[in-house]
């Protein structure tokens, strides 16, 4: 049968529906000390045409200035929620009154609230069964209130995971299953999301895996094209994401699960604070994902069919946030903490370059260095004391920062702790030996920050000073050497 060219281009065009991915969005995190003020991380979303977002809470102040933008929104429950959630239905509806429901409307005006992420990872191996038995009853009784309040069939209920609630010991996709101790679990969850509809939230960090894998080289961590191919089932792998994904879609087959939809929760690359996280390496990773996601290729156990969904990790670097698995946890953003782009990419918009936050506020142009017209003998004490509160991530090995030379390291262990107390004159002390100057002492791609002005107080909590002890000790041991 002859196919008329009308008919030819309807086709083309529902063939070409289905490979596509539906969209690339972002997780926007706030644990920062001077976090970016809401309406201008909002007005940094729209000028570079992202319209999907995923948070890690339920911020009044930030869902008020995403409020009428049109862009869709996952809204998160903290992991520390979830046992009272999981207990009592009358806290669920009360979440849901509070956090969903006065924000949610079809008229503009209103927010666009799409998912709600029930914990941020809440199977990762490193909390064992800390979260894991609240787990079921928490999404079902969101659920439940979601019902009660009319929003069901807006809202859907997901679960954020790690990757290493699946596993294969060979390194094969084929030999994926999920971890023996979630089987059980993890069969209700799939059930649950089956039921309604919803899809399989995975986080996979490519960078991760490649630094805990000696068997992985970098180009393959990155989509370069001459590397070295996993071979699996005559199936041919050319990238670590394809082979994570598939690990994936093996152990949702294995609990009969096969076609269940996937979206990327979280995926991106750091550029500062360990070795291999730079902002090249970065952009490397960040194209050859985006090519990869926008082709038709899909991957070799679902060819032609990509993740519904995907959220780079992350839009803004943070500060704040934890570094027990690393200091480049503060150095996942694509744009720095106060919205300038680290590198250039294409999120599938068809902007070519991205486009930077524009009239930020700062803090007066002045920095805290060592005084070294002082006898210099306490001075890394204090450094270690500084860097106990403030961010000093960009001075470990392969950092930016990494190569500067004493007493310069001080200086910027004094300036991170100047610059996240505001800059107060007695935070530049350090018993007389730190000295405020408007000489701007950065060098090289070692960047010393001014803060963002915020109307935020900061207090500081504390981190385990062992940590920071422990790194600044080898450190200044090395400059010694």
């Amino acid at each position: 049968m002859k196919l008329k060219s009308y008919q030819v281009l309807i086709f083309l065009i529902i063939s070409w529906s289905h490979l596509k991915v539906e969209a690339v969005g972002v997780n926007w995190g706030t644990s920062s000390s001077h976090p970016l003020p809401p309406a201008k991380v909002v007005e940094l979303l729209k000028a570079n045409k992202i319209s999907k977002v995923k948070l890690f809470d339920a911020n009044p102040n930030v869902l008020e200035a995403l409020s009428g933008t049109g862009i869709s929104v996952t809204v998160g429950i903290p992991n520390s929620m979830l046992k009272s959630l999981s207990s009592s239905k009358k806290v669920a509806k009360s979440w849901v009154h509070n956090n969903l429901t006065r924000y949610f409307s079809d008229g503009a005006g209103k927010v666009k609230i799409e998912y709600i992420a029930v914990g941020d990872e809440p199977f990762l191996q490193s909390y064992g069964q800390q979260f894991q038995p609240f787990i079921i009853d928490a999404v079902i009784n969101i659920q439940t209130a979601l019902v009660g309040a009319n929003l069901a069939s807006n809202v859907k209920v997901v679960v954020p995971c790690n990757s290493d609630a699946y596993i294969s010991v060979t390194g094969l996709p084929s030999k994926g299953h999920f971890r023996p101790d979630l089987n059980k679990t993890m069969i209700e969850l799939l059930t649950f999301l089956s039921k309604h509809h919803s899809p399989f939230f995975v986080n996979i960090y490519p960078f991760s895996i490649f630094r805990q894998n000696k068997n992985i080289s970098l180009a393959f961590a990155l989509f370069e094209p001459k590397v070295h191919f996993l071979n699996d089932s005559r199936k041919t792998y050319k990238n670590l994401f394809d082979v994570s994904h598939d690990t994936l879609v093996t152990s949702l087959s294995q609990l009969g699960f096969p076609d269940m939809d996937i979206v990327v929760g979280q995926i991106g690359w750091p550029t500062d604070g360990a070795i291999d996280s730079t902002s090249f390496t970065a952009e490397t990773f960040m194209k050859g994902l985006i090519t990869h996601l926008h082709s038709s290729s899909g991957t070799p156990l679902r060819p032609k069919k990509l993740p519904t969904e995907t959220y780079i990790f992350s839009l803004l670097d943070e500060d704040q946030r934890s570094i027990t698995n690393g200091n480049f946890e503060r150095h996942w953003g694509v744009f720095t903490f106060d919205g300038q782009a680290k590198y250039h990419i294409d999120l599938g918009q068809g902007m070519r370059n991205l486009v930077n936050a524009q009239n930020v506020e700062y803090l007066p142009a002045r920095w805290c260095v060592v005084n070294n017209n002082k006898e210099l003998v306490n001075v890394t004490s204090k450094a270690l004391e500084a860097c106990s509160v403030a961010d000093c991530s960009a001075l470990s090995v392969g950092s930016s920062c990494f190569n500067m030379s004493w007493p310069g390291n001080i200086s910027y262990a004094f300036n991170s702790y100047y610059q996240q107390h505001d800059q107060h004159a007695e935070s530049c002390d350090f018993g007389g030996l730190g000295l405020i100057t408007a000489v701007n002492p950065s060098m090289g791609n070692c960047r010393y920050n001014v803060q963002i002005q915020t109307s935020n107080s900061f207090s500081p909590s504390r981190l385990p000073f062992f940590c920071w002890r422990f790194v600044l000790v080898i450190l200044f041991s090395v400059y010694l050497l």
